[in-house]
């Protein structure tokens, strides 16, 4: 990598000196205006410097400018200097910490434990969720005149720092009486490290099932081939791999997993970029665990990059059926590079390709839409490829499922009820309540526990934006204004009885949709990610029906070679 980047950098300095001393020729048009580009930024830095009525800060200034630059490029292509340890994290899965998941609590306009991690300080030393951050280390963390997520960052960073330092935590605590009292947490800062398999399970005594949360970790491969065998000694004769929600991270660990079910040997990914020194060709290098045993891979619209070439590639190679939805679509691959003064840049240097010839990218960066927003190749416009059996499959916009199981969209209630936090506050009184809860499999949401939290809504006066009402409100405005209001007076009146807000009414027509969200949350409180994750497959669809294609290995067969 430094070799790489000391040669561009050489490069760099080549064009200049030749833009200055002998200049381009129309060919060189492009070198040009990238020498004169970089003259004119020098000359404006240094006009503010030194004659700008008052002194600005130069670091922050030239941060701001290359910030706005990258903005024209695509959302993965980003700066990170000195100080910022955000890439190296990204990157090992790793960082000093409490390990707990923070969120801003707009009730009393602080930052509030959400998630201790299991195994990490802040869960060792007594701290929970609904805990709201007073102070660290005798600083105040009021909001101020900060945004939420300044606060929110501005907390983050004082809770990181090197592991085996002290950080003293004051928080208020919930009581059942809706009050709050103080308490200390010293708490000693440790190794944070994401768990990248928080739950594996064997299902009906014989489908292994395998939750992959994320590929940012260094030896995620490792510890899927831990869970993988330990599965398939437990008697484990199939297997449902779930990637959903799944953001990517490591190429190289992708193809490792991937390897796990494809022999030796074979190619799995190739990235193309501007120049030859970005191709390169990754194939799997050791020998598989299992060729044979049935797989299925679970996906969603947030499964992306190394995901979708692990679902991708198990695809195009006939190796697994892909059950859920159309995944993100994210072909592109970011290289690390070195920049002076330690400064380091993730930057898009390659599109990937998997064994098909397909790349899953679905948003042009290069070719904006005249609100700004990225192109999106439209489906019709995609391009045909052929698994290794013959069957048909797209490029342009993520992995198309073999079999898509179709989800209702969510209720608009939903969006306003985690966004003002009421299944959060029900659900810190809920476990005030009720110290255990039994195991996560015997758990279940009552009737009762649901009639109490419709109980807390009201008596909190919750109101939510309805769409409906909006856009009638919006449209009795334009009938008024053009002059026909009077001829459907009626009419309105009749739609807004119709339309109006009855949360009962509503509470009932979408608790399907509300009770599971509660019901996890709850045990999540318990039983930390691992049990949020079981909580959530009790009424899976898309495991339901990777249960049921894996039990019938004829039609298992049929859907891998149509």
């Amino acid at each position: 990598m430094k070799k790489t980047t000391k040669f561009i950098s050489i490069c760099a300095g080549t064009l200049l000196l030749g833009g200055i001393i002998f200049g381009f020729s129309k060919s060189d048009d492009r070198n040009f205006q990238m020498v004169k580009s970089l003259d004119v930024f020098n000359s404006v830095l240094k006009e503010l410097e030194m004659f700008y009525v008052d002194t600005i800060n130069t670091k922050e200034v030239v941060e701001y400018g290359i910030q706005a630059m990258l903005v024209k490029t695509d959302p993965y292509t980003e700066y990170y200097p000195e100080e910022d340890n955000t890439l190296k994290e990204m990157t090992t899965g790793k960082f000093g910490g409490i390990g707990s998941v923070i969120r801003y609590y707009s009730p009393r306009k602080r930052v509030a434990i959400v998630e201790p991690s299991e195994g990490n300080p802040a869960a060792e030393y007594g701290l929970k969720a609904g805990d709201i951050i007073m102070e660290i280390n005798g600083k105040d963390m009021s909001q101020g005149d900060r945004t939420p997520n300044e606060l929110t960052s501005y907390v983050s960073d004082n809770l990181r720092g090197t592991p085996g330092t002290l950080c003293a935590i004051k928080v208020e605590r919930p009581t059942s009486d809706s009050t709050y009292i103080p308490l200390e947490f010293k708490v000693t800062r440790g190794t944070i490290r994401t768990n990248p398999i928080p739950y594996y399970t064997l299902l009906n005594d014989s489908v292994g099932y395998i939750y992959l949360s994320t590929f940012t970790v260094e030896g995620c491969s490792k510890e899927m081939k831990r869970a993988l065998i330990e599965l398939k000694q437990q008697g484990a004769t199939s297997l449902i791999l779930d990637v959903r929600s799944n953001g990517g991270g490591l190429l190289s660990e992708a193809v490792e997993i991937v390897n796990f079910f494809v022999p030796k040997g074979q190619e799995i990914v190739k990235t193309k970029g501007k120049f030859k020194q970005m191709d390169y060709t990754y194939r799997t290098n050791n020998e598989p665990i299992d060729l044979e045993i049935p797989l299925v891979v679970l996906v969603d619209g947030a499964t992306a990059s190394a995901s979708e070439i692990v679902s991708g590639s198990l695809q195009d190679m006939d190796r697994a059926v892909i059950i859920g939805n159309r995944t993100f679509g994210k072909g592109l691959v970011q290289s690390l590079r070195n920049l002076p003064y330690n400064s380091s840049m993730k930057l898009t240097t390659a599109k990937y390709y998997i064994p098909s010839g397909r790349c899953v990218q679905a948003l042009d960066y290069s070719k904006r839409n005249p609100d700004g927003s990225p192109a999106r190749m439209p489906d019709s416009l995609t391009n045909v490829f052929h698994t290794a059996a013959g069957r048909e499959v797209r490029d342009g916009g993520g992995i198309r499922p073999d079999i898509e199981v179709k989800k209702e969209n969510a209720p608009n209630i939903l969006f306003y009820l985690i966004q003002d936090d009421m299944i959060f506050d029900y659900v810190t009184q809920y476990c005030i309540k009720h110290p255990t809860i039994g195991k996560v499999e015997d758990f279940q949401l009552t009737d009762a526990d649901y009639a109490d939290f419709k109980a807390m809504l009201k008596k909190r006066n919750f109101t939510y934006d309805r769409q409906s009402e909006a856009a009638l409100k919006k449209l009795k405005e334009i009938v008024k204004f053009e002059g026909y209001l009077e001829g459907a007076s009626q009419e309105f009146e009749a739609l807004e009885k119709k339309l109006q807000h009855n949360l009962d009414l509503e509470l009932d027509r979408f608790a399907k949709d509300i009770k599971p969200l509660i019901a996890e949350e709850i045990v999540k409180r318990y039983y930390y990610e691992k049990g949020g994750v079981q909580e959530t497959l009790k009424n899976d669809m898309d495991l339901q029906k990777a249960l049921e294609i894996l039990q019938n290995p004829e039609e298992y067969k049929k859907i891998l070679t149509k």
